[in-house]
């Protein structure tokens, strides 16, 4: 990104289909568990910074080092607010840190110096991302999320309505105009979401908080159009009112929101603005698997598209018998056949289903080295665009994922998926991904729950489509906001309480593509 602009989507059918070949792994919260309804215990980011033996992170990316070495192995990140445990004992000597070395829990060194990373629960850095609503892993969505429908000046402080009015010529008749509009480009569409929690002007209408010039949760630290403190490391933006400017399409997270001279402004992790005319709401798919055998035992069926009919055996032939709704699944006797030269499948009830229609998943009927020895992985399915995770031998959940577009193509010249047997090695909380393909450049914010298993290929929640059962990334894995942040917490390796990244190459969940 220029220090001018935000980086332009050229087309929405961009952010559909997630460039993973050029993603920029960031960094990350976590712990184990298989139920998307928990959250993980004990998160770091929502305790009260008055405990002696925390340190809380000053820059956006704040490495956690192996050992006291800035030349050593890089074990996770924090983020700017974040508090984590120290760990009992001397703080050691080391090279590199312009300031003291300090053990965090539950393992690794930070170095404590001035932009890195503090024990002053009054250190204003600390203080202001401390206060902004931290990610909730608790959530199938860690914030809320938006796209740019209207571009314009993303501010890097509180706008008066003189400056606003300013900077965006015609601002009142557009505000009005969206104000009093109807459908999703309109004020009317998903007001929930900016609101995030809060009662106050709920009952008011967008025209009314504009004509009143209402305020409303300013953060100390924005009071009087001051500007916010960036972290080291921060993504870029230009200095002075103007921060960037959002292109059509730009997709991003937001922590927050505030009403400020009767605009509401959406608020960015990294403390930028966006005002939410500018912007339409993103709630992500409810979709989300199934758990074995709690919910289903195998053989059984997903259905993976629209418009599917069950069919009953009619002499030779099949007549269509009832409407069955897309992702539904399907309990399978085992037993298939061919009608019409298409191959079928037969439900429990007596019904057939057509293989274009679902997806069939089987126990495996051989089970590799790596499941026979424990431990948690996950069974990735090209063709029927499926996802089973298994402990050992045994298949707990799955569901429908969509990979890359181009199915079983090379992924070295196509948007396939890489296929192969690989190993989780990177989780971050959130993490920025972008493309620079000519005609197709973008960038997407804060993209929640991603496994990095090779090189740009990651497992992640997609909120821009509710696709899943078809190819449609740019070669990652795409899941359902619950399923990414299911197996988030259920892979090795586990993400330590108060960090946003866990780097572990050699001894990650094994992830198996294949067609």
């Amino acid at each position: 990104m220029n220090k001018t602009s935000m980086p332009t989507l050229a087309l929405w059918a961009a952010i559909m289909a997630t460039n993973c070949h050029r993603s920029k792994p960031e960094k990350t919260s976590g712990s184990k568990e298989l139920s998307p309804a928990l959250a993980p215990p004990g998160q770091s980011t929502t305790r009260s910074p008055s405990t002696a033996s925390m340190l809380g992170a000053l820059a956006w990316q704040t490495p956690v080092y192996e050992t006291p070495s800035v030349s050593a192995r890089t074990l996770g990140y924090l983020r700017s607010g974040m508090l984590v445990a120290l760990r009992p004992g001397a703080s050691p000597g080391g090279e590199g840190c312009p300031g003291t070395w300090r053990p965090v829990a539950p393992a690794g060194f930070v170095c404590l110096a001035p932009n890195t990373a503090t024990e002053q629960v009054q250190h204003e850095t600390f203080r202001v991302f401390h206060a902004v609503a931290p990610p909730s892993a608790a959530d199938a969505l860690p914030y809320a999320y938006a796209i740019t429908r209207r571009p314009g000046p993303v501010y890097g402080r509180v706008p008066t309505r003189e400056q606003a009015e300013m900077m965006e010529p015609g601002l009142p008749e557009r505000v009005l105009a969206w104000a009093n509009g109807s459908g999703e480009d309109s004020a009317s569409f998903r007001p929930d979401v900016w609101l995030r929690g809060t009662q106050k002007n709920a009952a008011l209408s967008a025209r009314d908080v504009w004509e009143q010039k209402s305020n409303e949760a300013i953060p100390w630290f924005l009071e009087a159009g001051r500007a916010p403190p960036v972290p080291a490391g921060a993504p870029q933006r230009e200095e002075g009112l103007q921060a960037g400017t959002t292109q059509r399409h730009n997709g991003f997270a937001f922590a927050t929101s505030l009403v400020a001279d009767g605009r509401r402004y959406a608020v960015t992790p990294d403390l930028l603005l966006v005002p939410v005319d500018r912007l339409r709401p993103i709630t992500g798919s409810a979709y989300h698997g199934v758990d074995i055998p709690r919910d289903i035992t195998m053989p059984f069926g997903l259905v993976r598209v629209e418009g599917v009919f069950s069919y009953r055996q009619v002499g030779k032939g099949l007549a269509r018998d009832r409407p069955v709704a897309r992702r539904t699944a399907i309990k399978l006797t085992g037993k298939q056949n061919f009608f019409s030269g298409r191959l079928h499948y037969e439900a429990e009830d007596g019904t057939w289903f057509s293989d274009s229609q679902l997806s069939r998943l089987d126990p495996a009927k051989k089970m590799p080295k790596w499941a026979k020895e424990g431990g948690r992985w996950i069974d990735i399915n090209i063709t029927k665009q499926t996802l089973v995770a298994y402990e050992g031998t045994n298949p707990v959940f799955a569901t429908l994922v969509s990979t890359g577009e181009a199915g079983l193509g090379d992924p070295t010249t196509t948007r396939a998926t890489k296929r192969g047997i690989f190993r989780v090695h990177t989780k971050h909380l959130t993490a920025t991904m972008n493309s620079e393909e000519v005609g197709e450049a973008f960038e997407l914010r804060d993209i929640p729950y991603v496994q990095y298993f090779e090189a740009g290929y990651a497992l992640h929640a997609a909120y821009w489509h509710d696709d899943f059962g078809r190819p449609r990334s740019h070669g990652c894995i795409n899941l359902a906001p619950a399923d990414a942040r299911r197996l988030f917490f259920w892979t090795d390796p586990p993400l330590p309480e108060g960090w946003h990244t866990v780097r572990e190459p050699l001894r990650g969940s094994v992830v198996f593509v294949h067609p």
